[in-house]
């Protein structure tokens, strides 16, 4: 039963280059939104974001919020603990700032630790740091608890990829830090924005000529997705590599530079099909790790896989590539099946389900702080 004396919960989901927000009343989302952050060039860019939030919802002041975050790799601060510290403390002390505010009402969280008030961000700052991964895989665990109860997230986003495998309600992966599922495979720094391309390749082919590539920051996966059509606008935040035009031509002028040529070397319909072959670079880099994830938990062609992620567009091929045989995974969106959207949403269902399938962690963190409310 819906608690309606319950206060609304503000889910937080603080990067390093983004900041994304979820909205819920009395358990449902009303609304989602995604704020670009560049916190490595200081903490203070965290104030106009918190600024714009508080304008979009005036019930800031009287909400409990819930906050996750991987701001603290960021080479802003020495070290991750005191990332995570700086991080809680600025978080800490600009939601309780108002007289209205009863004290306790900003819970960080600690995955296998709980929930985390202000004063004890110290003591569980490893529980704290890069935890966002896992209050999304733990959301769809317990959705997809009954019957077969199987499957992998799948979240592609501007930076990274997660790859979390889930059985019966729980996360099936024991790893926890960011290097453990480095090692593991379950964090793939790969994603449809902000990644060099120098990172995805060392060959590409270009005109049926495997080129090598150039190791420089020339162009990023944006560019990429830009000239396939297949990066929505919205989600493009971040300055280019060469800090021009994010226009089509720009973009052809970036990848050319890759290997060593212009954009006046080729035709538009050329770039495009080159852009195609960076695509596809990504996809099998993707795919690889999805089938060493899926072996190592022993994930079967049956899965439910969930997709999540601005680049969400790439998980039917990514899943096409990794599974053998004409077994295919169903697919499903955690915006649409997972995240608890509002028949009366801000803007209409269907943009607020598009907004929770890309910022996916902070409306599992406010589902989470809502459940445990009651």
């Amino acid at each position: 039963m819906t608690d309606r004396t319950a206060p609304p919960v503000i889910g937080w989901d603080i990067g390093g280059a983004h900041v994304k927000a979820c909205l819920l009343r009395q358990g449902r989302v009303v609304d989602v939104a995604q704020w670009a952050c560049p916190l490595w060039q200081g903490l203070d860019r965290l104030s106009p974001v918190l600024d714009a939030a508080r304008q979009r919802w005036p019930e800031l002041s009287a909400a409990d919020h819930a906050v996750t975050m991987t701001g603290e790799m960021v080479d802003l601060f020495p070290h991750r603990e005191m990332g995570v510290q700086r991080i809680a403390e600025a978080l800490s002390n600009a939601l309780q700032d108002g007289p209205d505010r009863p004290p306790g009402t900003v819970r960080f969280y600690a995955g296998d630790a709980g929930w985390c008030r202000p004063d004890e961000v110290r003591a569980h700052w490893e529980a704290i740091a890069s935890a966002n991964w896992l209050a999304t895989a733990r959301h769809c665990a317990q959705h997809f608890r009954h019957g077969q109860g199987e499957g992998l997230l799948v979240d592609i986003g501007s930076t990274t990829t997660d790859l979390i495998a889930f059985k019966a309600g729980q996360v099936a992966t024991a790893c926890r830090t960011d290097a453990q599922r480095l090692a593991s495979g379950e964090l793939v720094y790969h994603g449809v924005v902000r990644t060099p391309l120098c990172a995805l390749a060392r060959r590409i082919d270009w005109q049926d000529v495997p080129h090598n590539v150039m190791n420089e920051f020339f162009a990023t996966t944006a560019d990429v997705y830009r000239l396939t059509g297949e990066l929505a606008p919205a989600h493009d935040q971040h300055p280019a590599a060469d800090g021009a035009s994010k226009d089509l031509p720009s973009s052809r002028q970036r990848l050319a530079r890759m290997i060593g040529l212009d954009a006046r070397d080729a035709s538009p319909e050329d770039w495009r099909a080159f852009a195609g072959a960076w695509r596809s670079a990504q996809v099998g880099e993707l795919a690889g790790q999805v089938r060493r994830v899926m072996a190592q938990h022993g994930l079967g062609p049956d899965a439910t896989i969930v997709s999540a992620g601005c680049g969400d567009f790439l998980v039917h091929d990514v899943m096409a590539v990794a599974i053998d045989g004409p077994a295919r995974p169903g697919i499903v969106a955690y915006g649409t099946q997972v995240a608890p959207v509002a028949a009366d949403a801000f803007g209409g269902r269907d943009a607020v389900q598009r907004w929770a399938q890309v910022c996916a962690p902070s409306v599992a963190v406010a589902a989470q702080r809502h459940e445990g409310q009651r």
